[in-house]
This record gives C-alpha cells, sequence and structure tokens, in this order.
C-alpha cells in the first residue's frame, strides 16, 4: 500500500500517506519498509527531514538482512549522516552488502580496499572487488576495472583489457571512459591507432558533457584529424569548452580571436579569454598575457600588468617568462630595477635552457650587473648560449676570442663564430 501511495499505482501519490504505510510496515518488522522509512526520513519525503532516524532505521533493516539498507548504512557511515564519521563499520557494512550481492556495494568495498579507507590498503583485492562489480554491470566499476588493468593496479599491465573495459563503459554512457577511450585510439593503446573513431569518441564525450573532450574535439576539427578541417566548428567547441571551465580551451579560444580563425578577429576577446585562462591557472596563458600588456598590443601598454603575469609564469615554470622578468628588473619596467633579481631570473631561464636567457646571464657575469664580474662564467655562458642558436650570443663569443676575455686570444674561433652570428 505504502508503494502505491508513493508511485502513484491505482490511486494519487501521496507521499505523507506513503510514509504513513511505511512506518506502519516498518514498526510489524518488514525490513524493506523499514530502509523505504529510512529514505523517507533522509531524503524528506511525506515528513520532515531527519538524518538521525534515517540512520536509525537504515541500521534497524540492515540489521535484519536488508541488502540495499546494508549499502545505505555504510554511506551513512562514511559521510558522517545522523552518526558520526566512521571508516571502519562504513567499510563492515559495504563488505556485508557486497557479500550478499549488492554490486554498487561491491565498487564502494573496492574503493575502500583501494585507497585504504576503514582498512588497510590492497590493490589486489580491490581489484578482485571491481571486478565482481563489473561483472554484476556496475557503471563505475566497469571503468575503475579499466583503470586497473590500465596502471597494473593489483593486476598485471594489460592494455588490451583496459581498452575493452574502458569500452564497455563508454557504451554504458560514461562520458570519461569515451574520453579515454579516444586516447586509447590517438596512442593505439589496447587496439590499433583510429583517427576517425578518435574524433567519433571525442564528439560523444563532449555532446555528452566532458569539457576535456569538447577542447580536443575542437583540435580535431583545427587540424583535420579524423574529419575535415572545420574551423568554424573548431570555435564553437573551443568556446563551449571555454565556458565549461576549460582553461586550455579558454588559452585556445583567445587565439581563434587573435588569429580570425573560425570567427572575426576581436582583440578585446582575445585579452578576455587569456586572462580567463591565466586567472584558472593556464601558464601559457599568462605568458601570453604578458606579453600583451608588454607590447601594448590592441590594449593600452601596461608594463605593471606585463610584469605581473610574466611573474606568475615564471614562478609557475614558464622559461621564456623567467627572461623576460629578468629583463622587467634589469630595466626597471613595470617595476623597480633591481639588478640581483634579474640575474636571479637569468640564471633560472638560462638553467632551463633559454638560449636569450644564457646570452643574458653571460652578460651580467661580464659586466657585473648583480653579481661580481667574471669573464670565464660570461664565457661559459655565451658558448652555452652561442651552441643554442643565440645570434647575439655567437657574436659576443667571437668578441670574447677576439678580445682573450675569459679564454685564451684565438682569431679562427673569432672569425668562425662572427661568421656564424
Amino acid at each position: 500500500l505504502a508503494n502505491c501511495y508513493k508511485n502513484g499505482i491505482g490511486t494519487e501519490k501521496n507521499l505523507e500517506k506513503a510514509f504513513y504505510w511505511y512506518q506502519k510496515a516498518a514498526e510489524n518488522g518488514d525490513e524493506e519498509a523499514m530502509n523505504s522509512l529510512a529514505k523517507c526520513y533522509f531524503n524528506g519525503e511525506g515528513t520532515e527531514k531527519n538524518l538521525e532516524k534515517a540512520f536509525y532505521w537504515f541500521q534497524k533493516a540492515a540489521e535484519n538482512g536488508n541488502e540495499p539498507a546494508m549499502f545505505n548504512l555504510a554511506n551513512r557511515y562514511r559521510d558522517g549522516e545522523g552518526i558520526e564519521m566512521n571508516l571502519e563499520k562504513a567499510f563492515y557494512w559495504y563488505q556485508k552488502a557486497a557479500e550478499n550481492g549488492d554490486e554498487e556495494a561491491m565498487n564502494n568495498l573496492a574503493l575502500r580496499y583501494y585507497y585504504g579507507e576503514g582498512t588497510e590498503k590492497n590493490l589486489e583485492k580491490a581489484f578482485f572487488w571491481f571486478q565482481k562489480a563489473a561483472k554484476n554491470n556496475d557503471k563505475e566499476a566497469i571503468f575503475n576495472l579499466a583503470a586497473c588493468y590500465k596502471y597494473g593496479n593489483g593486476t598485471a599491465k594489460n592494455l588490451e583489457k583496459a581498452f575493452y573495459w574502458y569500452q564497455k563503459a563508454a557504451e554504458n554512457g560514461d562520458e570519461e571512459a569515451m574520453f579515454i577511450l579516444a586516447i586509447c585510439y590517438m596512442d593505439g593503446e589496447g587496439t590499433e591507432k583510429n583517427l576517425e573513431k578518435v574524433f567519433y569518441w571525442y564528439q560523444k564525450a563532449a555532446e555528452n558533457g566532458c569539457k576535456k573532450a569538447m577542447n580536443h574535439l575542437a583540435l580535431c576539427y583545427e587540424s583535420g584529424e579524423g574529419t575535415e578541417k572545420n574551423l568554424e566548428k573548431a570555435f564553437y567547441w573551443y568556446q563551449k569548452a571555454a565556458e565549461n571551465g576549460c582553461e586550455i580551451a579558454m588559452h585556445n579560444l583567445a587565439l581563434c580571436y587573435k588569429n580570425g580563425e573560425g570567427t572575426e578577429k576581436n582583440f578585446e576577446k582575445v585579452c578576455y579569454w587569456f586572462q580567463k585562462a591565466a586567472e584558472n591557472g593556464y601558464i601559457d596563458a599568462m605568458y601570453n598575457l604578458a606579453v600583451y600588456y608588454f607590447n601594448g598590443e590592441e590594449t593600452e601598454r601596461n608594463l605593471e600588468k606585463a610584469f605581473y603575469w610574466y611573474q606568475k609564469a615564471a614562478e609557475n615554470g614558464c622559461t621564456d617568462s623567467m627572461n623576460n622578468l629578468a629583463r622587467c628588473y634589469d630595466y626597471g619596467e613595470g617595476t623597480e630595477k633591481n639588478l640581483e633579481k634579474a640575474f636571479y631570473w637569468y640564471q633560472k631561464a638560462a638553467e632551463n635552457g633559454s638560449a636569450d636567457a644564457m646570452n643574458n646571464l653571460a652578460d651580467s657575469y661580464h659586466y657585473g650587473k648583480g653579481t661580481e664580474m667574471d669573464f670565464e662564467e660570461a664565457f661559459y655562458w655565451y658558448q652555452k648560449a652561442a651552441e643554442n642558436g643565440s645570434a647575439d650570443a655567437m657574436n659576443n663569443l667571437a668578441d670574447s676570442y677576439d678580445s682573450g676575455e675569459g679564454i685564451e686570444i684565438n682569431l679562427e674561433k673569432a672569425f668562425y663564430w662572427y661568421q656564424q652570428a
């Protein structure tokens, strides 16, 4: 009768009457009604929401052998709803429910073993329960099982089996699995490379709301990989991904507006999307935004903002920004002149492989800017920079051989490097 009132079967739906009859049945010892009554209290259906009473009835039902209640009780212990959080008890009830055939509980039990929550970490047992749950068609477990095979967690690494289970998960509507399946086809992992299928699964994942897939789908349209090149569609998907918070897509959308690809050039939107991407932590956008402010490209030149974004990008490991930040300190652009800090950032950028920074670092040693004058060190860095393609450094290296600063005079080598420069 309670189910009839709850679902509107043979009568009008009435959650209050459903609650009343679930309560009557529960008080008469019906464990299924106990679980349903607990859900009424948990969701506030037909009565006021009361997490303590929900917990009480989930516990009663579970202790009376109701499998769904065991799972629900485990969730309450896991999340601390209606009772103090207790991961050991959560583990206990997930195990009870799993052993009684609840596939969701099997997946959750596997996760407890995987992360060592409420029990010792045990990847082999995690794999066992993911496999049990997956074979019982639990969607989340199918994805998790694929990941076990992909990374060799709790079982031998097997890319073919990983591919098989990602495909199952993708066919069950898991957008993350669709995205990973596309990457499998892209890299030929567990299957043959197939650009058309890459495109197909990126498209499926994107249409299901996966923002990473939206960006990758846009890249397919931009490059013409797996589909015909279409810059308008590339722009559309970059925009969708950017509006969904994908910082790489924000940067790519800015480039579309900058280059007029798939849309009209719009320099206000270039700045807007570079800034959005930069504020979301995308390092290339920080650098590009700094360059925009420094050069005053279609926006007012602002050396303070350029310095700010060069600093942010440099601190996040962008080598070109390290060199440009050093130059800001070197020439007092956007900040106070500070030759010691200029030297520091030239050195960081040089150690990260920037040929321009190597040359600038060499200049610092040569002229004693921000450090002690040292012709040998200057020569060393001029040589490194020259070997890495810096034309200015080639000329400076030739000067060193010509004058004998930091190295013995060698006119043949001086000639060689002048010629190279």
